[in-house]
C-alpha cells in the first residue's frame, strides 16, 4: 500500500478547511464553547481538531472509509492481517483479546507476571487464568518473560485451554523468545496473544528485539503512546492468521470500547504510522546511536547500567536497548528516592521506579539536547546521593511465595459478597480486590487468591519505602478486601 497516505489527517484537514458548523457532538463546537482559560493552557488547535468520526470525519454512514482505510495502512506496516485502532489504551485492547480468545470459564495460559489490565479481562470475561511461571531473576530480584518450556508445563495441567498470552517486552525492556512459544503453542492448535504494549517501535528496525507479527503471534496489542509518538490512550492491536476470528475480535472491542472515540488518537496513530513507515529505520538508528552513548557515559560516569545482566539461557531471549535501567545499589538510595528527587531537583521524570532502579525511556523523539539533561540529571545525582537517609527496607519474599494459591475464578472473588478485615487478620483469607505495585502494574495480588503474611509484609513494607498501591479499597493497606466467609 502507499504509505505515504494518511486518511484521517487528510479528513481531519479537509474538515477544517471546508468550515464546517456541527451540530452534533462534540459539544465544545469545534472549541468555540471552551472556557479562555482552558484555552490558554491545552491551546485552541487541539479542540479544533477535536471531531466526531460519525458525520465529522467521514459522513453519516461511513461511506468514504477513512478508518477503514488508516487501519489497512497500519496493517500493512507492521505484517498484519488486520488491525484495529483504540482510543482507550491497550487495558481494553488486551481484554479485547482475551475476551475473542476465551469466554466464561474456559481456560487461557497467563504468565503470573501480567499487567492489571488483564486481570481486569479476567475478572470482566469469568475466564480461568493456567498460571506459567515467569523466569525468577534471583540477582535482580525481578521476573522475565517465560520460554516455551515454563508455558509447555502449564500446558500440561490444562491441555483444554484455548490459548495462551505472553508479555513482551516488560516495564524494564526485557524481552521472550516470541517465536519459540508461538511455535509450542500452534502445534497445539491454540492462539498466541502477545501484550507487547512497549513495543511499538519493534517493527521498523532490525536491531530491536522480535516484533510479535513476525515471531508468529496471533495477536499483537501495542500502546503507541508508550514507544511511538502518539498521544495517551492510542493503542492498537493487530491479528493474522486463522486462529482467531476477526469478526469475533471486533465485536469484543465493540462491547468494552467507547462509541464515542476521539479523533485526535486515530490522527496520532495515522500520523505516526506513515512517519514509521517512510522515516523509521533512519529515525531508529539515531536514537539507538544516541541511547548508546548514554549508557557508555552513564557508566563511565560509575553508574550501573543494566543489559546484559538480563540475559541468559533461564533469563531474558533479548533486550530493548531505549530502556536504560540504572541499578542504584551501588548508591545506597532506592528508585523511590531517586526518582523524586530528580522531579523535585532537577525536574526530570522517569517512566519506572521501584526499590533499587529506576528506568529511563528513550526513543526517536529524543536528541543531544534531551540525553544532556538526563545525564546531567544523574550526575548531580550521584554527588547528592550520600546524603540521602538509609532508604527503608522493603521485605521481599523468595520466588515460591509470590506463587499464591488460587482458590476461587477471580471474577467470583471481584463479584461475590465481600468484607474488610485487618490486615493482621487478612493471611489465609481470599482476596477480593488486586493489590498492585504502580508502575510495572503486575498484581502482586489478585481476587480470588488465598493472602500470606509474607506478601502483606512485602507490600506494608513497600509502602513504607515510597511504593504506590492504587488498587486496594484501603490505601494505606491497614484492611484487605476479602471474600465474606
Amino acid at each position: 500500500m502507499d504509505q505515504s497516505k494518511a486518511p484521517v489527517l487528510d479528513a481531519l484537514r479537509d474538515y477544517r478547511d471546508a468550515g464546517f458548523v456541527p451540530f452534533n457532538a462534540p459539544g465544545h463546537k469545534q472549541g468555540r464553547g471552551v472556557d479562555q482559560r482552558v484555552l490558554n493552557v491545552v491551546g485552541a488547535d487541539v479542540f479544533a481538531s477535536d471531531v466526531i468520526a460519525l458525520n465529522g470525519l467521514d459522513d453519516r454512514l461511513m461511506r468514504h472509509g477513512v478508518l477503514a482505510e488508516a487501519q489497512k495502512l497500519m496493517a500493512d506496516a507492521v505484517g498484519a492481517d488486520h488491525t484495529f485502532f483504540s482510543t482507550c489504551g491497550s487495558s481494553l485492547s488486551v481484554k479485547s483479546a482475551v475476551l475473542a480468545v476465551a469466554g466464561p470459564h474456559e481456560k487461557l495460559l497467563i504468565p503470573r507476571h501480567v499487567h492489571k489490565s488483564v486481570v481486569s479481562g479476567l475478572i470482566v470475561s469469568g475466564v480461568e487464568p493456567v498460571w506459567v511461571r515467569p523466569r525468577w531473576d534471583a540477582e535482580q530480584r525481578m521476573t522475565h518473560p517465560p520460554g516455551p518450556r515454563e508455558y509447555l508445563e502449564a500446558y500440561e495441567r490444562a491441555p483444554d485451554v484455548k490459548g495462551a498470552l505472553m508479555v513482551t517486552p516488560t516495564d524494564y525492556g526485557t524481552c521472550g523468545d516470541i517465536r519459540a512459544v508461538a511455535d509450542a503453542c500452534h502445534e497445539r492448535g491454540i492462539p498466541l496473544i502477545v501484550d507487547e504494549a512497549w513495543g511499538a517501535h519493534l517493527p521498523f528496525h532490525d536491531d530491536l528485539p522480535p516484533w510479535g507479527m513476525f515471531a508468529g503471534a496471533d495477536v499483537c496489542v501495542t500502546s503507541v503512546h508508550k514507544m511511538g509518538a502518539a498521544v495517551e490512550q492510542s493503542s492498537v492491536f493487530h491479528l493474522q492468521g486463522d486462529l482467531v476470528d476477526p469478526n469475533v475480535l471486533k465485536a469484543r472491542e465493540d462491547l468494552l470500547g467507547t462509541t464515542s472515540p476521539s479523533s485526535l488518537v486515530y490522527a496520532a496513530l495515522d500520523g505516526w504510522r506513515r512517519q514509521m513507515a517512510e522515516q523509521g529505520r533512519e529515525l531508529l538508528t539515531a536514537a539507538l546511536e544516541l541511547v548508546g552513548s548514554v549508557r557508555a557515559r552513564l557508566t563511565g560516569m560509575g553508574l550501573t547500567v543494566l543489559h546484559d545482566e538480563f540475559l541468559g539461557p533461564e533469563l531474558a531471549a533479548s533486550v530493548d536497548p531505549f530502556k536504560v535501567v540504572v541499578d542504584l545499589r551501588p548508591l545506597g538510595i532506592s528508585g523511590y528516592q531517586a526518582a523524586d528527587w530528580l522531579r523535585d531537583h532537577r525536574k526530570v521524570t522517569v517512566g519506572l521506579s521501584d526499590h533499587r532502579r529506576i528506568v529511563a525511556l528513550f526513543n526517536h523523539s529524543d536528541d543531544e539536547q534531551t540525553a544532556e539533561v538526563l545525564i546531567s540529571a544523574l550526575d548531580a545525582l550521584l554527588e547528592a546521593a550520600p546524603e540521602f537517609p538509609a532508604p527503608p527496607v522493603i521485605e521481599i519474599p523468595p520466588p515460591e511465595e509470590f506463587e499464591l494459591r488460587t482458590a476461587m475464578l477471580p471474577r467470583d472473588a471481584f463479584f461475590g459478597r465481600v468484607e474488610q478485615v485487618p490486615v493482621d487478620e487478612a493471611p489465609g483469607r481470599v482476596a477480593a480486590e488486586m493489590i498492585t505495585p504502580y508502575p510495572p502494574g503486575a498484581p502482586a495480588v489478585l481476587p480470588g487468591e488465598v493472602l500470606t503474611k509474607p506478601i502483606l509484609d512485602y507490600l506494608r513494607s513497600g509502602l513504607d519505602a515510597g511504593m504506590e498501591l492504587p488498587d486496594p479499597a484501603d490505601s494505606e493497606l491497614k484492611t484487605v478486601r476479602v471474600v465474606a466467609e
